[in-house]
């Protein structure tokens, strides 16, 4: 199921041994478009500071009661390295975060997590890619951040992000939500990540290969509804592109014949 990062603000991350905080930020990775961490507010206990936290460590969310239980322990957290979440977070500095929990690098290995799908394949004590890196870039972006980046079609501007879907197994971001209100009053419409051409992080701008009449033609999302499988399908049938679930479907049952 897919899940706007938006509503996923505030909610209370549990620890095996009491509260952590509150999620204030998501961060994902400008290559693959998955959330590598979430930003957590800590109270008082913890020092009030933010930490990041992976959904490596996300057991089963509580969607009604609003909270995500990590497999953390609060101690762990408050020991936890340093990273100042006001500043870009750069490759070393995720390197010394997964050494300390002893998670698996996600980068490299061909899947949205190392060799996987899913982020639970790299806990400690599962499998692990360790590919080295060869380069410190700076790649994971602040999803608050992106809200209201504006973005352009192929021949004019359509609207700015409105938020983000996010596939709530993977962490995938499978969608912007694109509020054409300027443009095309009162309609939002999907634009998944594989379709943008550029992203301009200087000048907060997102160029998608799609025309506006295409785009207003397109099927209308209703973010009050929960986004079914058939009306992916419709989108995607629309801009004539292929799905992403065939493609992950063969992934996990090549994986689960290792």
């Amino acid at each position: 199921m897919l899940r706007s990062m938006k509503s996923m603000e505030d909610y209370t991350i549990g620890a095996i041994d009491g509260i952590i905080g509150h999620a204030k930020d998501f961060y994902f990775d400008d290559e693959s478009w998955v959330i590598r961490y979430l930003v957590v507010q800590t109270g008082e206990e913890l020092s009030w500071r933010k930490v990041l936290i992976s959904p490596i460590a996300i057991g089963r969310p509580n969607w009604s009661e609003k909270i995500l239980p990590v497999s953390l322990t609060r101690s762990q957290v408050a020991n936890s390295p340093d990273i100042d979440t006001d500043k870009p977070v750069s490759r070393q500095h995720e390197m010394g975060y997964l050494g300390y929990y002893g998670y698996g690098n996600y980068w490299g290995g061909g899947g949205l997590w190392g060799a996987g799908l899913y982020p639970d394949l790299l806990q400690a004590g599962l499998k692990s890619n360790d590919v080295p890196h060869h380069h410190d870039d700076l790649h994971l972006r602040s999803g608050n951040a992106v809200m209201r980046y504006y973005v352009h079609a192929s021949d004019g501007d359509i609207g700015h992000v409105q938020g983000l879907l996010v596939d709530e197994d993977s962490w995938a971001i499978r969608y912007l939500i694109v509020d054409t209100g300027n443009w095309w009053l009162g309609h939002q419409v999907l634009i998944a990540p594989q379709w943008v051409d550029q992203v301009s992080w200087a000048e907060s701008t997102v160029s998608v290969g799609l025309t506006r009449q295409s785009i207003k033609d397109s099927p209308a999302y209703d973010p009050d509804a929960a986004l079914e499988r058939e009306q992916e399908a419709g989108i995607h049938s629309h801009y004539g592109r292929a799905g992403y679930w065939p493609r992950e479907a063969q992934h996990a049952h090549a994986e689960r014949r290792l």
